[in-house]
């Protein structure tokens, strides 16, 4: 089963809100969704692969080839982006 919820729609907000908690789990500090996780040294490239795997799992996506780039993974705000819009691209292949 994914993190989102069958019967409520993947949101922007919902999906920030969820890696927020994820985020304050792991490395048991809180952050905003605009903070730069590596520059503020709260996590590091190994723990995007963490991150990886996680978004991956979670949101029944595939990340790979030009995606697989640390800028993509800096802030909440850029994993939300390329969650929905693999998201979306993957729904659009399907259709």
């Amino acid at each position: 089963m994914t993190v989102e919820e069958e019967t409520s729609p993947l949101t922007a907000e919902s999906l920030e809100k969820e890696l927020l908690d994820f985020l304050a789990e792991r490395i048991k500090s809180t952050v905003e969704v605009d903070q730069d996780l590596f520059a503020s040294g709260l996590v590091s490239s190994m723990f995007a692969m963490q991150l990886v795997v996680h978004l991956e799992e979670a949101y029944d996506i595939a990340i790979v080839g030009g995606d697989l780039k640390l800028d993509n993974f800096r802030t909440v705000q850029t994993m939300t982006g390329l969650v929905l819009r693999l998201r979306d691209q993957e729904s659009a292949e399907n259709a």
